[in-house]
């Protein structure tokens, strides 16, 4: 049985179920009265210890014809924080713009996909995640588990990012970057700054080391990514008075990269680097995610298609920006992201045109109706 769903109330009642990463209750009960009322079967499931758990995902299904496509979101949003000009959580539409915390990441494009996804005839699933703002260890990758205990293989994978940048269907995103994170540690030997020969200074071997690795040029990038970066995000040093040579010194690095490169090889990279400069300096790599590409193909240009029939817009195939879960979807199937306007995400006052939301609403419509064939 399927039923009208209104996107701009759809997205107002899960903008008021407040869901600070990672998301549980609440705001999957609305999304499962939704879906539920529109024909899917809906499993709930939590998963995860503490320090990264526990998180709440959904795994939401319904037969039809054709390929089978699954659109990947989340609920969980970050910290509302302050400067708002009203509640973040009140959901109210102002000189026609829905304001509140997820508008635009992401429980918009979730409303627009429900919604898109009344009376269409296509064979679907919904993933939504409540920790992908979070650490993302029992979020999309969990799902992932669980569809392939149930034989859940999809053919296509739409995820519902913020990927427009100036108006809505003017970007697609058919790849990212990886992302790694480094923490190098070097111990000395404490003194007084008067009798340096009876300490060892670990801070000028940090520095020569941060030096070379600012300096690296890792790659010119390549047809559908830009240069690898590299970013030293934290430097410290442990002392106590102004005349104390500190007993170690540390630094954080964050690598964005294409895909020219990989997560393990840069973490060796920054070894040797660190090996030379100060021998048995510690150093540990988080490799969140590895460089990925659908290449432009039919999914793509279905979607472009769908896209410009609407909007009249002809959108730019991308690879910009940060991470998301499509890194860990890629590996199932071709999978694209396309979105709302990110121009307010993660901000006071984040806020959604309400056209624009109905707008996406049709085009994840089109989408759904030309994968099913």
């Amino acid at each position: 049985m399927t039923r009208d769903v209104d996107p701009v109330a759809l997205a107002q009642a899960l903008i008021r179920a407040e869901s600070v990463t990672p998301a549980r209750g609440a705001v999957f009960d609305v999304l499962e009265t939704a879906l539920t009322g529109s024909g899917f079967t809906v499993d709930r499931f939590v998963i995860g210890e503490t320090p990264d758990g526990p998180v709440e995902n959904l795994l939401a299904t319904r037969g039809g014809e054709g390929r089978h496509l699954a659109f990947a979101g989340h609920v969980d949003v970050v910290p509302a924080g302050e400067g708002w000009s009203d509640s973040p959580w009140s959901a109210d539409i102002r000189g026609g713009l829905l304001y509140g915390r997820g508008a635009v990441d992401m429980k918009g494009a979730v409303a627009a996909f429900v919604a898109a996804a009344g009376h269409s005839r296509g064979a679907l699933s919904l993933l939504i995640t409540g920790d992908e703002e979070g650490p993302a260890t029992y979020g999309t990758r969990a799902i992932i588990d669980r569809m392939a205990e149930r034989g859940i293989a999809p053919d296509l994978c739409l995820v519902g990012e913020p990927t427009s940048a100036h108006r809505l269907g003017d970007m697609i995103k058919i790849g990212r970057r990886g992302s790694v994170n480094i923490w190098i540690e070097v111990s000395g030997r404490e003194g007084h700054v008067a009798y340096p020969h009876l300490a060892d200074n670990p801070a000028p071997k940090l520095v020569a080391m941060l030096a070379e690795i600012d300096a690296l040029a890792l790659d010119t990038g390549n047809a559908w990514f830009q240069p690898s970066n590299i970013e030293i995000t934290d430097l410290s040093v442990t002392g106590g008075a102004t005349n104390v040579i500190p007993a170690r010194a540390s630094a954080r690095l964050s690598i964005r990269f294409n895909d020219d490169q990989s997560g393990d090889a840069l973490v060796a990279r920054i070894a040797v680097i660190a090996a030379r400069h100060a021998p048995g300096a510690k150093v540990v790599g988080r490799v969140s995610g590895e460089a990925f590409l659908t290449p432009p193909g039919d999914f793509s240009s279905l979607v472009a298609a769908a896209i410009r029939a609407r909007t009249g817009v002809e959108p730019e195939l991308s690879t910009t920006g940060g991470t998301s879960d499509a890194r860990f979807l890629s590996k199932l199937c071709p999978t694209v992201e396309f979105g709302l306007v990110n121009a307010t995400m993660h901000k006071a006052d984040e806020a959604v045109a309400v056209a624009d939301l109905l707008t996406l609403t049709d085009i994840y419509a089109d989408i759904i109706a030309r994968v099913a064939g």
